[in-house]
Parts: structure tokens; sequence; C-alpha cells
């Protein structure tokens, strides 16, 4: 389970954290691993708990979020393996 208290983060990250989790749940992840990536991804966005302090800290990245399940087909993985495979044999 995700450790420590949670009461230095805002509503905000709670609430990003608790989506992400369940997004990693559908995706056959244990509940318990789902926690630790989704404060894993809420920290790694927006540097860890709120500050106090209007326009205080860094603008968040969200990266993380935009990479997230974006994997590929099976099909498409040897697709592209096949495609490799060519390159590679035409250029010896």
């Amino acid at each position: 389970m995700a450790q420590g208290s949670k009461s230095a983060y805002s509503g905000k990250q709670k609430r990003k954290a608790e989506h992400i989790a369940e997004g990693y749940s559908k995706r056959g992840v244990s509940k318990q691993e789902a926690k630790r990536r989704a404060w894993a991804t809420v920290n790694k966005e927006s540097g860890g708990g709120k500050k106090s302090g209007s326009g205080r800290g860094h603008a968040e990245s969200h990266a993380s979020s935009r990479k997230g399940g974006k994997s590929q087909s099976s099909a498409a993985r040897s697709r592209a393996a096949k495609k490799g495979w060519e390159t590679r044999r035409h250029g010896s």
C-alpha cells in the first residue's frame, strides 16, 4: 500500500491518484501496486504534497500521464519486428 500519511496532499492530488490507480487496476495490476504507482506518478508530476502560497513552486509536468496506456498490440509489435529484420537484412 502507499506509505505514509496523505494529509499533506491537496484534494486534486488525491483525486488524481485515485483515478490513476483505477486505470492501473483495469489493466490487471494488483490494487496495492496500482496505488503505489499512482502516488509515484502524482509525486513525479506535481513534486509531492501541496505547497502553501499562491503560485509557489513549479508548473506540473503531465508527461507521465500522456505516456500511460500506450502499449502496442501483439500484431503491431510483430510488424515492427519484421520491418526491423528486413531493414537489417538488406543493410548487410
